[in-house]
């Protein structure tokens, strides 16, 4: 067994280079390392997929400006009333242009924004339900219609967040000390009266 334990460490010490290697890097292009990324981390491999993600999702070429796509993170992970992710996409979208008034509710953004609430709570809860109305009522011609290229780039972003969503509860990932909010994400309560696909609200901190 001697003999096996040097190269037993080799993939670990590489494993660990690779993943202090990612958190200096996080580091320096955020001047932060979040919490998700803390936890991502342990697994170099796997974040650096979720890296490219989100560059891909939140900054590369698209038919939908930041501030966009930063509130339509906020929609979905206010959905599952994850503070962490609402509070993070908070600040994301006010650093890149976003009216702060929106911030105060959907209810505040534009009716375009509002119109993806419905799909909002289907993806979230009830994706069975969705049908091809759904998707043909965003489309069709009007001052506040969607095109297709954005309603793809919208819906890939619902369903991403809402994924993250669940695993910043599965991990019980904390907001920083110095996020709003930084008491800790909580789950929708069971004893709610009402359905989460009811709640016509972007819910909890939102």
């Amino acid at each position: 067994t001697a003999l096996l334990s040097p190269s037993r460490q080799i993939p670990q010490e590489g494993a660990e280079s690779s993943q202090r290697q990612l958190l200096i890097e996080a580091f320096v292009s955020a001047g932060r390392v979040d919490n998700i990324t803390m936890v991502m981390g342990l697994h170099p491999q796997y974040l650096s997929s979720f890296w490219k993600t989100q560059y891909l999702l939140l900054r590369m070429d698209g038919p939908l400006p930041y501030h966009k796509r930063h509130y339509i993170a906020i929609m979905a992970a206010a959905r599952h009333q994850c503070s962490y992710l609402v509070g993070l996409h908070m600040g994301e979208f006010l650093q890149v242009g976003g009216n702060p008034a929106w911030l105060q509710g959907l209810h505040c953004a534009p009716q375009k924004l509002r119109n993806l609430n419905e799909i909002n709570k289907l993806l979230a809860h009830r994706p069975w339900l969705i049908t091809k109305e759904h998707i043909e009522a965003l489309l069709k011609t009007g001052e506040n219609s969607w095109s297709l290229a954005e309603l793809v780039q919208a819906l890939v972003l619902l369903t991403h967040y809402h994924s993250l969503a669940s695993f910043v509860f599965g991990c019980g990932i904390n907001p920083e000390e110095d996020q709003d909010g930084g008491h800790g994400c909580q789950p929708p309560s069971p004893h709610s009266d009402s359905s989460p696909a009811s709640d016509d609200s972007m819910g909890g901190s939102g």
